[in-house]
């Protein structure tokens, strides 16, 4: 199973790059058979731009995923403290193999109504 996830611009070219390794969330799929990630690259490209499969998650207090995650995170240690505030959990999602769109695809070619998630959506089978 596929998640949408919607990720910023810069992250998202991170990722596509190789040089953020986790994506960084404060809450993660409910749904155990989810195994890879289709990347919404937000506003102002909009843009579906790519994909990558899930080699883990982490969950723990944020500062042991840092401890875990931050030679490959991506981000600034500041950027992740403001990010986890005040929050008991973290959950790091460990990039697999990537997949780069050689043409970005609207959601409105993705069919079946699929609108930018705010955090993560489903998408159905294909």
């Amino acid at each position: 199973m596929k998640v949408l996830l919607s990720i910023k611009p810069e992250f998202a070219e991170k990722i596509l790059n190789g040089t953020k390794k986790y994506e960084f969330r404060k809450g993660i799929f409910k749904n155990t058979s989810v195994r890879s990630v289709v990347i919404y690259a937000t506003m102002p490209i909009g843009r579906i731009v790519g994909e990558f499969d899930i080699e883990n998650i982490i969950e723990d207090e944020p500062e042991v995923v840092w401890h875990k995650t931050y030679e490959h995170a991506g981000i600034s240690k500041q950027f992740f403290d403001s990010y986890f505030d005040k929050k008991k959990k973290a959950f790091a999602i460990k990039i697999g193999n990537v997949k780069k769109y050689s043409t970005p695809i609207s959601l409105n070619e993705m069919g079946n109504n699929i609108v930018a998630p705010q955090s993560y959506r489903y998408l159905p089978a294909q």
